[in-house]
């Protein structure tokens, strides 16, 4: 897929709610886009949501478009050792989600600013375990610098853009959580176990870029 291709679709992309990952996986309401869930009578969660930004970085090589990606380390409070986009919280100090998912993305790996241009944003994506994110999609022009945050990433790595389009590597899994059975996507990148979060919004992504 070109970038030209994936700017246009981004920019027709009519931007949702969805929990728990993908329309196929949430507590959205009757009516809503894909209301078919994964995990029937999902509810959000009861505390207050967490607003937080990702970067969504699509790295822009010669030959292909890939997505960058993060291996958070093992000690984290939160989804430790779990593959993540560069994000976080926004803060007070953040304008909008666009500076917290830019700030996130520098603090974390290391990637400038000026490296990126912002293209478009992805569905909100509500957790199951309280936060309120924004994906923000920026193309990333090569090289960029890495310089990985010790206390929250292990690992920065590439897929590509390709793999993560592909239906046939858009896997549905299931686990019990707390006496319930929670549904989510996998894509099983050789070596790596995206899942969860990332998973669905990757998921979403490829949903917006093959015009679904």
């Amino acid at each position: 897929m070109t970038e030209n291709l994936v700017r246009e679709r981004l920019r027709h992309s009519a931007i949702g709610r969805r929990g728990f990952g993908t329309p196929k996986d949430g507590w959205l309401p009757p009516g809503v886009r894909g209301d078919h869930s994964l995990t029937p009578g999902s509810q959000p969660p009861a505390r207050p949501l967490t607003a937080a930004a990702v970067l969504v970085p699509l790295v822009r090589h010669e030959e292909e478009l890939t997505v960058l990606l993060t291996q958070r380390t093992a000690h984290l409070s939160d989804h430790a050792g779990q593959v993540a986009f560069p994000g976080g919280r926004i803060e007070p100090s953040d304008p909008d989600p666009v500076h917290a998912a830019l700030r996130e993305a520098e603090e974390e790996v290391g990637l400038p600013g000026d490296h990126v241009s912002v293209i478009g944003r992805l569905d909100t994506y509500i957790t199951g375990t309280g936060y309120e994110i924004t994906p923000v999609v920026g193309m990333v022009r090569v090289p960029y610098p890495v310089r990985l945050d010790p206390d929250e990433v292990a690992d920065v790595f590439e897929v590509p853009l390709a793999f993560v389009l592909d239906p046939a590597n858009h896997e549905r899994h299931s686990r019990e959580v707390k006496g319930r059975v929670r549904a989510f996507f996998v894509l099983p990148y050789p070596g790596r176990y995206i899942w969860g979060a990332t998973a669905g919004m990757l998921v979403n992504l490829a949903e917006v870029l093959s015009g679904r």
